[in-house]
């Protein structure tokens, strides 16, 4: 079935009052007012309405107050993706708790440090958790697990959540209360909880709505699709989006491709987020070409840059508009937009940016020793500061004292530079730059000149030991399936496109490349064995 387009808001339609919605228990409790019987969310088929998720939004928060529970306390969920997760969210906030979503590819040892380290006291699971439940309801902290699901001997979520009054708690929510407790994804050293606030969730995207930028604007009936982990800020946030503008937020318990086709195809979605490798992953699947996306509007995407080749592609298939989103948990995520009509098929420098910030955002880059800021165009590390800034990581000081100075500046890690126009350039992270001879490499930069390769799928750039140059860039590569390519071709291609030190001198092949639980490029994990044996992972 081909389904008409999306169309505008009906001007008879009263606007969104954002003010009305400073916390996060707020969104259901609006819009059950305002679209009581439209779908707010849809998870394999079965829809919820506003109402019927305000009401067991109600019910989770004075439950979880009946196990004891009081404002602050950490509540954790692991699991892949369900509708049930979001009555947890709302339901938690409006109880003014803490609610830390744990992200379900880790191990369970992975898993039981972060809930040890969150303090959670009340633990909800998913059916594709249960075989673990038995380690994570030993736990010194936790007093109890819920099911969320069948298949399991653990108290069952209706029956817990329905057992408990409709009626709106009588708690006080400061919208500065923390609301949200992420971890990040720890490629090196142990995971740190970044701590969210309702104001940091939410005030940002207060602000952004007020600013004229199409893609940032939702319409009466758009839908909002949710495929990535809502253990990352990428799915959580994403989705906390799309509910906060009142859309229909079909929830996908993980990133299938072909799910995502037919989402996109069958029904209705008009906005989603994703990372570029999963772009890429829909484009590969049989028949894509064929399908129609007919209110398909835009396709956000945000970790990395889209490469030129991918973004002409995903153009001419999906026929939407692109609009890159850089951020990170500490952040809330989203605070640099590069917009749809910076993305042109025949390429531009603008094309290599991250884009400008988002409104209420600012941004500088310092000098990474002084950290005085520097001049357009030289390369230093980039700081923000703006309401979704962190207010913390969970009992780590030090740590936040490190990322988050006094003024309100939050270090990112990331090594870049603003143009004269105030368009942010990423090259890298600080720890992942490659040092070599007197020349600093940064391995996004080599990626993308050598992604463009007809036979590459993936690739990542590392450094490794060498007696002259003290580090030698290295490429690991992925091929395409049924593609043949030697090392020689890839660095004959790179030289074609970049200085000549920053050619790979080498080139492995791989089956695939390790990445984090959220996706990340574990460029670690590829580049610790040429160090080995080494008093420092450095030259």
């Amino acid at each position: 079935m081909v389904l008409k387009a999306a169309k505008t808001r009906d001007p008879a339609c009263e606007p969104i009052d954002f003010d009305a919605m400073p916390r996060l228990g707020d969104i259901p409790a609006y819009h059950a007012l305002r679209r009581p019987l439209k779908a707010a969310t849809v998870f394999e088929g079965h829809a919820t309405s506003w109402a019927t998720l305000d009401a067991r939004a109600n019910r989770v928060a004075n439950a979880l107050l009946a196990e004891g529970c009081e404002p602050g306390d950490r509540i954790g969920f692991v699991g892949k993706g369900c509708d049930s997760f979001f009555e947890l969210l709302f339901g938690a906030a409006k109880a003014g708790m803490v609610l830390v979503p744990v992200q379900w590819r880790l191990a369970a040892p992975e898993i039981a440090q972060i809930l040890e380290d969150a303090e959670v006291r009340l633990l909800f699971l998913a059916p594709d958790q249960f075989d673990k439940a038995d380690g994570f309801c030993a736990l010194p902290a936790v007093k109890r697990c819920i099911a969320m699901g069948d298949g399991s001997d653990l108290p069952g979520w209706e029956e817990w959540r329905d057992a408990a009054s409709s009626q709106t708690p009588d708690i006080a929510v400061d919208p500065d209360d923390v609301a949200l407790q992420l971890y990040t994804s720890g490629t090196t050293g142990t995971p740190k909880g970044v701590m969210l606030s309702h104001a940091n969730i939410l005030s940002g995207r207060r602000e952004g709505m007020g600013a004229k930028m199409p893609w940032n604007e939702w319409l009466e009936d758009d839908v909002n699709l949710v495929p990535l982990p809502l253990g990352h800020i990428g799915g959580v946030g994403w989705a906390i989006v799309g509910y906060f503008n009142g859309a229909t937020t079909i929830v996908h318990s993980e990133f299938v491709p072909q799910k995502v086709l037919d989402a996109l195809a069958h029904d209705g979605v008009s906005k989603m987020f994703l990372v570029p490798t999963a772009i890429q992953m829909l484009l590969m699947m049989p028949g894509v070409r064929e399908l129609e996306f007919p209110r398909l509007r835009y396709m956000l995407y945000g970790a990395s840059p889209i490469a030129l080749d991918l973004l002409r592609e995903a153009t001419e298939v999906f026929g939407c508009g692109f609009a890159q989103q850089y951020g990170a948990t500490e952040t809330c995520g989203t605070i640099v937009y590069l917009p749809p009509e910076d993305h042109e098929s025949g390429g531009t420098e603008r094309m290599r940016s991250a884009g400008l910030p988002m409104p209420g955002v600012e941004i500088r880059v310092v000098h990474p020793i002084s950290r005085e800021p520097l001049d357009a165009r030289d390369v230093g590390e980039v700081e923000t500061r703006s309401v979704a800034n962190m207010v913390g990581y969970w009992k780590r000081g030090d740590a936040t004292r490190e990322t988050l100075n006094a003024d309100g500046w939050l270090r990112t890690g990331d090594a870049g530079y603003l143009d004269e126009d105030g368009y942010l350039y990423i090259h890298d992270r600080f720890k992942d730059m490659i040092c070599t001879g007197a020349e600093n490499v940064y391995p996004a930069e080599v990626e993308s000149a050598i992604y463009g390769h007809p036979a590459v799928q993936e690739v990542a750039v590392i450094g490794v030991p060498d007696a002259k140059w003290g580090e030698a860039v290295k490429a690991v590569i992925v091929p395409k399936p049924g593609e043949t390519v030697t090392a020689e071709d890839i660095i004959a291609y790179a030289r074609e496109r970049i200085a000549g030190f920053k050619v790979p001198k080498s080139v492995d092949f791989a089956d695939a490349l390790p990445r984090t639980a959220s996706g990340k490029v574990m460029r670690r994990a590829l580049r610790d064995p040429y160090w080995e044996g080494r008093d420092r992972a450095v030259n």
